[in-house]
């Protein structure tokens, strides 16, 4: 009976296998598909869709909810296409009728346990349910990407990428640009070396792999102390354990590389370290490097620069440039030309004491005595610990505003001593974090991306957000709370106009479609995550779901 059910709706949803490369490029033209990360190839997290507005959203609720059978966290999209819902975590894979909320299959993640070892924040997956000509592609804890047949979720190939038992975790979902599988790796905090590989999607035959730290004698190696230290570059970090954005004009990827490895700058000789701290543009087809922004050389702080860089377009200086923008964990907000990665515009939009400012003609960021004071072994409080915590902020073409959910956590830090153990942790650090007495956790904003002007703020008092944020025309933000809101915020103004209480944390970017005429906002609920796990920890049950609103008719 189940399985005459399943074939059922399977035959009602129709064409799956037909998803093309087209519909990746025009992701946001349909509204009944979500076929991309960050609603489009630009991460924009915007939709045009305004049938739900701020003169209705009082009356969104529950359409149905599905249970995601997991209690490691859920920080994944769920892809939209022909009528199915994909969503994958770190244990499962699976697709759901979109009338109905009815499992249509579901795929279990086979991977070695020892590997929950490694990643210590347990099977997580980041981005969505990557699909292409009818496979949908995902990586495993235990290092390795893989493709499932769209219709069935049965195996089609599975490839080995690194050993996990080195310190290489899977928790970021691959990509398409240009016909070839993009994929990154986790494990910046061991000791790893980070990369990139490009996948033939068809076989799973590796393509190529673009190293984020140079070996010896290649070009940047010269920022790393090969000298004294022999094997600093073998294990020295720089992972990309976030997603790339892509701009199919100028056929170029942009990818975040993570923090040099250990963070004590002691065991680098506080030298720059590229690639580390990084965006990075690269070419789909070859992984060939085409420019580079080190936003903090000789990362000391866990700052990376993983956070997904947003494409827009923006008017300076009287004319419009190609720009990528991206809300920097180390609390500026950056703007590069997209085209070659010169800096445009680098404003601080939380509290910062590590750097003055960042220094427009250099790039460089001019730090204070913060950095100096640490390594003469005081304990130092850093602002921030982060500006972000890993999540997707959100961009209206139409008001040329970037929407943040902004953190206002202090890191109070010592530089300790460091003994190599390969794949286990290599940071070289004591830290922790609290908020400051009497100040909001975090905030709802919405900035200028060219000035750093803060148009508009709301406090989060509890908890900071690990939500991504979603802009619609129907003048509404949709995001998420720690303590488990799905809430629609105001564009205007950052007021909360409405909120519905899920079973757990909301860590996952929300996304909007249309079906059958009718719009709706599904997001996935699901308390997880290293950081707001610790923060959260069991004040919100475990128990991933994925919830989808509509306006009540």
């Amino acid at each position: 009976m189940r399985t005459a059910l399943a074939l059922l709706l399977l035959a009602l949803c129709g064409p799956a296998a037909a998803q093309t490369a087209d519909e990746l490029l025009n992701d946001g033209k349909n509204p009944e598909n979500v076929t991309t990360f960050g609603m489009g190839y630009g991460l924009n997290m915007y939709s045009p869709l305004k049938q739900i507005n701020k003169s209705n959203v009082k009356r969104l609720v529950p359409a149905w909810s599905f249970s995601l059978m997991n209690d490691v966290g859920e920080h994944s999209q769920p892809t939209v296409y022909n009528g199915v819902m994909y969503v994958v975590n770190g244990n499962w894979t699976f697709a759901i009728d979109l009338a109905t909320g009815r499992q249509i299959w579901r795929t279990p993640v086979q991977y070695e346990r020892g590997a929950l070892r490694v990643a210590t924040s347990g099977a997580l997956m980041r981005g969505p349910a990557t699909i292409y000509e009818g496979k949908l592609f995902r990586q495993t804890v235990d290092a390795h990407v893989m493709a499932l047949d769209m219709k069935t979720g049965k195996e089609i190939w599975k490839t080995k990428y690194a050993d996990w038992k080195e310190g290489y975790k899977g928790v970021i979902a691959p990509m398409i640009a240009n016909g070839v599988l993009i994929s990154g790796m986790g494990g910046g905090d061991s000791t790893t070396r980070g990369f990139v590989d490009g996948y033939d999607p068809n076989t799973g035959k590796q393509l190529w792999r673009r190293w984020t730290i140079p070996a010896p004698g290649e070009p940047g190696s010269e920022t790393w102390p090969n000298q004294a230290k022999p094997d600093a570059w073998k294990y020295g970090g720089g992972a990309t354990w976030q997603s790339a954005s892509y701009d199919p004009q100028l056929d170029l990827l942009y990818i975040g590389t993570g923090n040099a490895e250990p963070y004590n700058p002691t065991f680098r000789d506080g030298q720059d370290c590229l690639y580390t701290a990084s965006i990075l543009a690269l070419k789909p087809k070859t992984g060939e490097l085409v420019w580079y922004y080190q936003t903090v050389p000789n990362d000391s702080y866990d700052f990376d620069a993983t956070a997904e860089s947003l494409l827009a377009d923006l008017t300076v200086d009287g004319k419009t440039r190609k720009v990528l923008i991206t809300a920097h964990k180390n609390g500026f907000l950056y703007v590069l030309d997209r085209a070659n990665g010169k800096l445009i515009a680098a404003n601080p939009y939380v509290k910062v004491n590590w750097a003055k400012n960042i220094d427009l003609k250099t790039g460089r960021p001019v730090l204070t005595d913060l950095l100096e004071r640490a390594m003469k072994g005081e304990t130092v409080n850093v602002f921030p610990s982060r500006g972000t915590n890993a999540t997707l902020i959100a961009f209206n073409p139409n008001k040329s505003l970037v929407y943040v959910n902004a953190w206002n956590f202090p890191r109070l830090m010592k530089y300790v001593d460091f003994k190599f153990v390969l794949g286990t942790g290599s940071t070289g650090i004591e830290s922790t974090m609290t908020t400051p007495p009497g100040e909001p956790a975090g905030y709802h904003m919405a900035i200028e991306p060219l000035t750093g002007k803060v148009v508009w703020q709301q406090p989060m008092t509890d908890f900071a957000s690990s939500a991504g944020v979603l802009a619609t025309d129907g003048g509404l933000l949709f995001t998420g709370l720690l303590t488990g809101e799905v809430v629609a915020l105001d564009q205007d103004s950052g007021q909360r106009l409405w909120q519905f209480k899920t079973g757990s944390s909301v860590n996952a970017p929300p996304i909007t479609y249309t079906f059958k005429g009718r719009q709706y906002v599904t997001v996935l609920s699901g308390r997880g995550g290293s950081v707001a796990g610790r923060l959260i920890n069991d004040l919100v049950p475990a128990g991933g779901s994925v919830w989808t609103f509509a306006l009540m008719e």
